[in-house]
């Protein structure tokens, strides 16, 4: 973008491919979709790392629940967006595992919250805070500054893609 003369910002023209689609989307797309795969294969290194037979897609559980504690079955499905029969299946093989334990909600009677066990924070924490070391060793030649925008930018992507 660029100022015009009376001070408002005005688009450049978008440049487009052959194929029509402007190139900044196209970017965009090949560098999510490199992103999302090492993503995926990191989340199946660090699930390993918190046990062997940990499934990768119950990685991002046990971090919700690190993060925001004890919550129904409900709420991590809605979070996770998986169905209920799904995060049941996952639930068990964390419980089975001695990383989840379920308590009786004092709110319901009927429904049960679901949180991180003692051995299940400690096995989170180290593989956490091994995972924070190696964004520092990666991103080590930016700065605090632009990693802060970059966390900015993927938060506002994330919200963006809520809707």
């Amino acid at each position: 973008m660029h100022e015009g003369e009376n001070g408002d910002e005005r688009r450049l023209p978008a440049e487009t491919s052959p194929s029509g689609a402007d190139q900044e989307y196209l970017s965009l797309e090949r560098e999510l979709t490199i992103l999302f795969r090492r993503a995926r294969a990191n989340q199946g290194e660090m699930a390993r790392e918190v046990h062997p037979d940990l499934e990768s897609a119950a990685y991002g559980l046990l971090i919700r629940l690190d993060e925001c504690g004890r919550q129904r079955a409900t709420e991590l499905a809605a979070y996770i967006g998986v169905g209920k029969a799904t995060m049941s299946r996952q639930l068990r093989a964390l419980e089975d595992l001695g990383l989840v334990a379920r308590e009786p909600d004092p709110a319901d009677g009927r429904a049960w919250l679901v949180h991180l066990t003692d051995e299940g924070h400690e096995r989170v924490r180290k593989v956490r805070d091994a995972r924070r070391a190696r964004y520092v060793s990666q991103l080590n030649h930016w700065n605090r500054a632009e990693v802060a925008e970059l966390a900015r930018l993927l938060s506002q992507l994330n919200r963006g893609m809520e809707k």
